[in-house]
């Protein structure tokens, strides 16, 4: 089970790898399936601005919520414990970092944004540590 606890947020504006329209689905114009970056590593991409991070980006924290077009808010995790989603099987413990799709990966010791909490299996959430 994934949680969050204590997390501290900031919002910023979203640029167009994160600000996707999902909708409801099943409506008109809902995507599907649908493509939103919720739980995916973040980094800086303008002024007051964040998009989806790759492997060697340097991360900010972790989008909360599911901003709908470019220029929404984006709610960001900073700081705390905040779901991600897992891009690859990871064991508790393991210092995590973004893979090429923002996604939670292993990183080598030193190199991660957070450590994993808990076992989780790819396309699942894990809960991680920021640090």
């Amino acid at each position: 089970m994934s949680y969050e606890e204590s997390l501290r947020s900031v919002s910023f504006d979203a640029d167009a790898s994160i600000g996707i329209y999902t909708g409801p689905p099943g409506l008109p114009g809902s995507p599907s399936p649908h493509g939103a970056k919720q739980y995916h590593f973040v980094k800086v991409t303008g002024a007051n601005q964040v998009g989806l991070a790759g492997a060697t980006d340097r991360v900010i924290g972790v989008l909360q919520n599911k901003p709908q077009q470019a220029g929404a808010a984006a709610t960001v995790g900073i700081r705390g414990i905040s779901n991600v989603v897992a891009g690859e099987a990871i064991d508790a413990g393991e210092e995590v970092g973004p893979n090429a799709s923002g996604a939670a990966a292993v990183a080598a010791a030193g190199d991660g944004i957070g450590i994993a909490l808990q076992d989780a299996a790819s396309g699942s959430l894990v809960p991680v540590l920021l640090v």
